[in-house]
């Protein structure tokens, strides 16, 4: 459902795409969250939104003053001139005089200054934006649930009714809930505070959003120097683009032969193999060749630093600093366990929406893995990898398996069912002597061959030799020649 009425943008874009446009106008929402999770930081970027369109904007403080608003603000980076303040807050002499507030005293006869406060500056000031830091501190001065409960929704109505979009901060306790208020309002925003694996991870959810749909689930978020961003979960659903399936080559003919021709372009492949035996370089080749034809690609490399990446690279005669200086290639050097998956996934969005990528590497799946601090890891790779699909981005998974010989497994960590393609790389003792070979396990868009072959990374790039005849064993990592008066095997 959608009222098709113009949105109010909340001041962060990610928010706003969580809540399809942005605020239903003339509304009361509650923003809830325990300390610290950011609850009058996103009522100040609420605000600042409303000034920069040419809104009048108010902030009604119960709790914090102005000026130590102002200065928090001021150390984010957040721009308040515009806002109007009406600092309810108790000041020093608040104590020493022992006031108390009387904004819901139970007197009919006569408005209480408080209130009084309230109705000239709303009177006055007409906002078309206010944000209540924190309605639940009022809680503490109602005589009993009751009152409260009525005379707090009587406040909400009165804003709403005067023209103006109500954001309202409510800091529940198991002693003291907000239940009241979740029923009153249009719309409610959780944030949370998490500390998942030893990661402190922040967390918005949208729970309620009267006159419109949204996206529900729990979307990553981080205060950063400059305020509040939040990152959306990715709905691969919402994300799609027509293009030609067409074969991508890897410019090594005996590799291309194997696969019929290449990868075709918006699939994922799988580059499986234990440490070192050449997985990295073999997707670096897809890249390789997708610059000579003009075409945008990007590395995130979890697993080792750009320098070492350029290192290798230049020893093998894939010349990674001119891809990088010429704009073809993009490497990023990701640390685990500073990004979210969220945070991440919108990292890539931007790449292919904004920059027009065409091949995404990640290297690798393990350290891709450390982002998620717990989440369920085929999900999260099944919808960055289903969404590059609908936007015909093709897509490399460096999965490192855990054995060097023995028993051969595709990957160990259950995703190749993920996967259209999957080449896996396999070490072989032959004679003494540690040799190494390519396969293709998968394809689910053509052919392939079903032989194995050896291959060597040297300095002149990767070699591919001929498929391996007269061995039997090779995928058990030590292979025996097959002699021509032995029986066949049942």
């Amino acid at each position: 459902m959608d009222t098709g009425t113009p949105r109010r943008p909340t001041g962060l874009p990610g928010l706003d795409e969580v809540l399809h446009g942005g605020l239903v106008p003339e509304r009361a929402y509650l923003v809830r969250g325990g300390p610290g999770t950011g609850k009058t930081t996103l009522g100040l970027h609420f605000l600042a939104a409303g000034v920069a369109l040419g809104e009048r904007a108010l902030l009604i403080t119960l709790e914090s003053s102005e000026t130590q608003l102002r200065s928090d603000a001021a150390a984010q980076g957040l721009d308040l001139s515009g806002i109007s303040f009406l600092d309810l807050s108790p000041t020093r002499e608040f104590f020493a005089q022992n006031q108390s507030y009387d904004i819901f005293s139970p007197a009919d006869v006569e408005r209480d200054p408080t209130t009084r406060q309230i109705v000239e500056t709303i009177e006055g000031l007409k906002p078309q934006r206010v944000f209540v830091d924190a309605v639940t501190t009022l809680r503490y001065l109602a005589p009993d649930a009751f009152q409260f409960r009525k005379q707090a929704l009587s406040f909400v109505r009165y804003l709403v009714e005067h023209g103006a979009t109500v954001l309202l901060s409510s800091e529940p306790t198991d002693s003291v809930p907000d239940d009241d208020l979740r029923f009153m309002s249009d719309g409610i925003i959780d944030l949370e505070i998490s500390a998942e694996y030893g990661v402190l991870r922040r967390y918005l959810s949208v729970n309620k959003l009267r006159g419109s749909d949204f996206e529900g689930g729990r979307h990553s978020m981080r205060l950063t120097a400059t305020g509040m961003e939040v990152y959306p979960r990715l709905v691969p659903a919402a994300h799609e683009r027509p293009f030609d399936p067409d074969p991508i080559a890897s410019g090594i003919g005996e590799l291309d032969e194997m696969l019929c021709g290449g990868i075709e372009r918006g699939t994922i492949t799988i580059l499986s193999g234990p440490s070192g035996v050449g997985k990295t370089t073999l997707g670096m080749q897809f890249m390789k060749e997708a610059a000579t034809r003009g075409e945008r690609s990007v590395v995130y490399a979890f697993e080792e630093g750009l320098e070492t990446l350029l290192h290798r690279c230049d020893s093998v005669g894939i010349s990674v600093r001119d891809m990088m200086t010429d704009g073809s290639l993009h490497v990023v050097e990701i640390e685990p366990l500073r990004f979210s998956p969220g945070e991440f996934a919108l990292m890539v969005r931007r790449e292919v929406e904004e920059r027009g990528v065409k091949i995404v590497m990640i290297d690798g799946v393990s350290g891709y893995r450390l982002t998620l601090a717990g989440d369920d890891l085929v999900m999260h790779l099944h919808s960055l990898g289903r969404y590059l699909k609908n936007m015909g981005v093709t897509v490399l998974l460096v999965n490192e398996t855990d054995s060097i010989t023995g028993d051969f497994r595709a990957t160990d960590i259950g995703v190749s069912y993920l996967c259209d393609n999957l080449i896996f790389l396999r070490y072989l003792e032959m004679g003494g002597e540690l040799r190494k070979t390519v396969g293709v396990l998968k394809k689910r868009l053509s052919d392939f061959a079903k032989t194995l072959r050896e291959i060597e990374v040297t300095c002149d790039g990767v070699q591919v030799g001929a498929p391996l005849a007269g061995l039997r064993g090779v995928l058990t990592g030590t292979p025996e020649r097959v002699r021509h008066d032995d029986p066949p095997r049942e």
